[in-house]
């Protein structure tokens, strides 16, 4: 995690006082991209309405992946006069990951959910000092110490799962793989951060934080494709419900703080949860503190990112999983090696579940839940040494692009392999084609949280159940900025040695 001061934010990679922010709102890829020209776009553009013969507004990720096998590794759409460039070459990404030239840009996606989520973490811009100040006071809420703490409440939610499993199990019905994903994601990082109880595996709908965050985030992906001039009539009603959503989620956060608040302080926050963070903490530096208008933003921020991210990679893991024999075998047994007749693992032994990882990794490269992050020149530059960019102007990398460049997975990059992650064929890659995770000072800061997780719960679904995968089921995924597989379900049979 990147571990720099305020100061720093408010200056160049180079110490020197940075040049004022450029400007807010969408900007248009002819403004910033001098050459536009050379840069391929769709055929058969329209006037106005630009490039949407084809276009499907429910799949816009998986419509530029289409379009990008047939433009390569850079390319643009337009619609309703917005021009996006895309870029997804190795080479070319690369470029963009390095930090003295461009940094984090706050796309038209993530710019749709500053309503509710405002200068959190992940929608704040760069010039605005609590994504820094946040940072850094929660960053040691990621330590190994703090994961170890976080473990054993990881493990019980779990057991909610595996008993929710063993039930649908023993009746023959198919389990709800992202749908009970999201249950457990939900769970683990409400009570490991904030020490609250959704009670998400007592319910038998979804928890209505969940439905309220599904519908903002659905409600942000629909006005990424709605022009501008239709939004008022399109989505009339769609803004009376995202209203409603919005209102909710604030309203159980707020809750959620109060409660804490009443309970009082037990300590410096140093040993506490992230919330405790929070409140009580201030910058090691500086001496500041998170406003209350900010501690709310950042709790949104965690619960929808830090459960709606891992429950898809989980979901497209298990979906692998149950159609590769082999590296389920594989994969079974190793976590039978390592974790011996134990129970349950202790925090440090799922860190050795290699193999187990390298299928959790395999299954984000191909489907990496957050499918694209977007990145602004930080002065005038050229990309690749052949595209020149003003100050300002972006791109949206596309990590599920970047993640098949046969430049770096090689001839058949389609395939699911985890041994694209044995430590000699990582070595032998170039950097920076890897990226599920974002890039840069702007990168998840739960990452290793997230990974932990869901390698921890990968390995005791292996250990206690055999899975067998719908004949009939083929891959669909479901965009609503982030990625899921759509209709997963999953039958189990319990593993003799776990009966």
């Amino acid at each position: 995690m990147a571990q720099t001061t305020r100061s720093a934010a408010a200056n160049g990679p180079d110490g020197q006082r940075a040049p004022a922010p450029p400007p807010k709102g969408f900007r248009s890829a002819e403004l910033g991209w001098p050459e536009l020209h050379r840069i391929p776009h769709p055929p058969r553009r329209l006037p106005v309405v630009g490039d949407i013969l084809g276009a499907n507004v429910r799949t816009p990720l998986q419509d530029s992946m289409k379009l990008a096998e047939q433009l390569g590794p850079i390319f643009r759409r337009k619609a309703f006069g917005k021009e996006f460039v895309f870029v997804w070459g190795a080479d070319l990404a690369a470029d963009m990951a390095d930090e003295s030239r461009f940094a984090k840009h706050v796309g038209l996606g993530v710019a749709n959910l500053r309503p509710v989520a405002g200068d959190g973490l992940f929608t704040a811009y760069n010039h605005e000092p609590n994504w820094q100040l946040a940072h850094d006071i929660l960053a040691p809420g990621f330590s190994r110490d703090a994961m170890a703490g976080y473990h054993p409440l990881m493990l019980d939610v779990a057991r909610q799962l595996t008993a929710r499993w063993d039930e649908r199990e023993a009746a023959g019905r198919a389990v709800d793989v992202p749908g009970d994903m999201t249950k457990l994601t939900l769970e683990t990082i409400a009570r490991t951060g904030f020490g609250h109880d959704f009670g998400s595996f007592e319910r038998s709908a979804p928890h209505p934080f969940v439905s309220a965050m599904v519908g903002t985030l659905s409600f942000a992906q629909r006005r990424n494709v709605v022009p501008p001039l239709l939004t008022p009539l399109v989505l009339r009603g769609a803004d009376r419900r995202n209203d409603a959503d919005m209102a909710y989620l604030n309203r159980t956060v707020d809750a959620v703080i109060a409660a804490r608040r009443a309970e009082g302080a037990p300590g410096s926050g140093d040993s506490g949860d992230l919330l405790d963070r929070m409140l009580q903490v201030a910058h090691p530096e500086t001496g500041e503190r998170l406003t209350p208008e900010n501690i709310r933003r950042q709790v949104i921020t965690f619960l929808v990112a830090g459960h709606e991210t891992t429950s898809g990679a989980l979901s497209f893991a298990l979906h692998y999983l149950s159609r590769s024999p082999k590296v389920l075998a594989r994969a079974r047994a190793e976590v039978d090696e390592v974790w011996g007749t134990e129970g349950e693992p202790a925090y440090e032994q799922v860190a050795k579940l290699r193999y187990l990882r390298r299928v959790l990794d395999e299954s984000l490269r191909l489907w990496p839940t957050a499918p694209g992050f977007a990145r602004e020149a930080r002065t005038d530059t050229v990309l690749g040494g052949e595209h020149p960019m003003r100050r300002g102007a972006w791109a949206l990398v596309l990590a599920t692009m970047l993640h098949r460049d046969p430049a770096a997975w090689g001839e058949h990059p389609e395939e699911f392999d985890p041994d694209r992650f044995a430590p000699s064929a990582v070595r032998a890659r170039p950097a920076h084609v890897f990226k599920p995770f974002g890039t840069g000072a702007r990168a998840c800061i739960g990452r290793q949280f997230a990974l932990h997780e869901a390698t921890l719960v990968l390995g005791l679904l292996l250990r206690r159940y055999d899975l067998h995968a719908d004949p009939g089921y083929r891959l669909r995924v479901a965009e609503r900025l982030t990625l899921m597989p759509d209709g997963l379900t999953l039958r189990l049979s319990r593993r003799a040695r776990a009966a």
